[in-house]
């Protein structure tokens, strides 16, 4: 096919977007409402796993060594634990800072503190444990992480929020499961939503079509506008359903950052950035819009078009 032809089919498929005005009104709207819906569960998956993945750092596993591990069991379990593959970090805290870090926790809020109560403690009196604090990279590895730990020389004991991890872990699966399923039923919903206008295409144009085959035109071009014409509705609609999700993010963002304290302050934080998450959700949106509309038009044509 020759550069001129192809404009001139391009251009065909583009006019009939107007030509049929009202079908293609309703393709774009249907088509933009599921790419909206769409973005909208992909944005909220990644954050809640976001979310889930920042309670997870905050639960830490305690690795509480034995009251009389020297320096050398201290040194042998900190080399263990820094070649384990799923620690994302840890800490260690000494007898004394332990006991330091209670005697802040004893304080009431007002500058006054009863933490001076523990010191009769300090020094070979000091009860308190040496512990490693462990942070651990893939919940999911939880238990396996744990039973690592255990096996550390010097251990005392291993206290691990190993429910609060597989909570976690299947809230986590819950939403990634349903985000994707409503994905895949939107898919199904365009690709229909599309075939249908671009049937109703080519069944106002099929004497159009039968004189074309009379005259030796190919199927391919006949096709092409088709394909032109889905793959316009489905840019159209992504353009529109980029702006509508990126407007909405942007608002959530600016609520939450106005929100002062509490758990919506905190919840900021574990919020992607829209710096972070408009390139993908560009992306996703042109070639979820493109793909939708040319599968959509090549269903039909191929289909219904008895060429």
């Amino acid at each position: 096919m020759s550069l001129s032809g192809f404009k001139y089919l391009t251009k065909q498929g583009l006019h009939n977007l107007t030509r049929n005005k009202l079908m293609s009104i309703a393709s774009i709207g249907v088509l933009t409402a599921c790419l909206v819906i769409t973005g909208v569960a992909a944005l909220l998956s990644v954050n809640v796993g976001n979310f889930v993945d920042y309670l997870g750092a905050q639960n830490k596993v305690i690795v509480y060594m034995q009251p009389d591990a020297d320096e050398a069991a201290v040194q042998a379990a900190d080399a263990a634990i820094k070649a384990m593959p799923n620690i994302l970090s840890y800490t260690y805290v000494d007898k004394d800072e332990a006991i330091e870090e209670m005697q802040g926790w004893m304080s009431d809020g007002d500058g006054e503190s009863y933490g001076e109560l523990l010191e009769p403690y300090k020094g070979d009196g000091n009860p308190l444990l040496a512990s490693f604090r462990v942070t651990v990279d893939d919940l999911t590895q939880m238990d396996a992480t744990v039973a690592q730990l255990k096996a550390l020389p010097g251990l005392y004991t291993v206290d691990a929020p190993s429910d609060l991890a597989g909570t976690l872990v299947s809230l986590k699966n819950t939403v990634n499961i349903a985000g994707w399923g409503l994905v895949a039923v939107l898919v199904v919903v365009s690709l229909v939503v599309i075939s249908n206008t671009i049937r109703i295409t080519v069944f106002a144009r099929r004497k159009e079509i039968n004189i074309m085959k009379f005259v030796g035109a190919t199927n391919g071009f006949i096709r092409l506008p088709f394909l032109v014409e889905g793959t316009a509705i489905g840019l159209i609609s992504a353009a529109l359903a980029f702006g509508l999700v990126s407007g909405a993010y942007l608002g959530v963002l600016e609520a939450v950052s106005r929100s002062g304290t509490g758990l919506l302050s905190n919840l900021y934080f574990t919020l992607l950035s829209y710096r972070s998450v408009w390139a993908p959700l560009l992306i996703g949106f042109v070639g979820s819009g493109a793909v939708l509309g040319g599968f959509g038009s090549a269903a039909s044509v191929r289909k219904h078009l008895k060429v």
